[in-house]
């Protein structure tokens, strides 16, 4: 047990960190050819934190793993809603001043409801797939619209375009980006057979449902760069990087993430546990929306204690509703 979760830890952490290097390569590389920072902030840093979730999500659909990459993408969603909105407005309240992020909100709220709607029917198949990749494009290209015209009637530039984890103001060269890439297109394929592997280990011994591993120990553990990038721009005072960050990275988990499965091992899926756990995902959304945009548009510490508070809840649900089940 303890040999199978350190080497389950281990390979999440390989993931990450590949994903990282791979998202620092793609972002000089855009840099280099001049692509306007809007777009390498939403396009590549702002996805970038998501890669962990779709590696994970495609290597399962190959193995015929559907439920691990369902209840991952839809773990990472409530868990970036949840924990780490929750620990972020706890670190430093976070106020929503951009007209973007303003816009973006209510959208992830749309794309929320679509999803539920294409896949209510307990159906992952090509058509619903094409649907979710569908929404995930539009998506994005709305938010590099509304960011665009944004900066032209503001006149100034958004944290989201000038703060990243990376710093790629000090232009590192082609050559160092190329050598990161490829590093970690080597690392990745590693990682997530190891993380996989393990997971099928974890299953067999404690009979875990896929769906149950994905909603609770990969969510959490491919979240980590959200994590990372929500508690760098907290401390920070980044209140815009922050929440732009976790927005992004819900409406790509729940389009790319989720409809990778689809394209790659059409299937269907138990139903149930998927309404109960899309439920709270519901309701999360609302929260967040409800406590970003309410009163003072400000998610201050006792929001967050409570979002973190409702995060544990759940967990503690799922786990005695699934010891319970088995």
């Amino acid at each position: 047990m303890l040999i199978t979760l350190s080497l389950l830890i281990f390979g999440l952490m390989l993931l990450v960190y590949a994903s990282d290097r791979l998202v620092y390569g793609a972002s000089v590389f855009a840099q280099s050819l001049k692509i306007p920072p809007a777009v390498i902030g939403i396009l590549i840093v702002g996805t970038g934190t998501s890669l962990p979730e779709l590696f994970v999500s495609t290597d399962a659909a190959v193995h015929n793993l559907p439920d691990i990459a369902i209840g991952t993408a839809i773990g990472s969603t409530l868990t970036n809603l949840l924990l780490i909105a929750g620990i972020g407005a706890m670190i430093y309240p976070m106020n929503i001043q951009s007209a973007v992020l303003k816009k973006e909100l209510p959208l992830m709220i749309i794309v929320i409801m679509l999803v539920g709607i294409i896949v209510s029917s307990g159906n992952l198949r090509l058509r619903e797939g094409t649907l979710l990749f569908f929404i995930g494009f539009a998506s994005i290209f709305l938010m590099i619209k509304t960011m665009h015209k944004t900066l032209a009637q503001e006149r100034h530039v958004l944290p989201l375009e000038t703060l990243t984890r990376f710093e790629l103001q000090t232009n590192p060269r082609n050559s160092v980006a190329l050598f990161w890439v490829v590093i970690a297109l080597l690392i990745i394929p590693v990682a997530t057979q190891m993380i996989l592997d393990n997971v099928f280990i974890l299953m067999q011994q404690y009979h875990l449902s896929g769906f149950f591993v994905g909603l609770t120990l990969l969510s959490i553990g491919t979240s980590l760069p959200e994590l990372a990038t929500t508690i760098v721009a907290a401390l920070r005072r980044e209140n815009e990087l922050a929440l732009g960050n976790i927005i992004g990275a819900n409406i790509f988990n729940l389009t790319f993430v989720l409809g990778m499965p689809a394209l790659l091992s059409p299937s269907t899926f138990n139903i149930n546990t998927f309404y109960f756990s899309f439920a709270v995902l519901g309701v999360a959304s609302l929260l967040f929306s409800l406590f970003s945009l309410g009163r003072k548009q400000r998610l201050n510490r006792g929001k967050g204690i409570f979002l973190l508070v409702c995060f544990i809840v759940y967990i503690t649900v799922l786990c005695v509703a699934h010891s319970l089940l088995t």
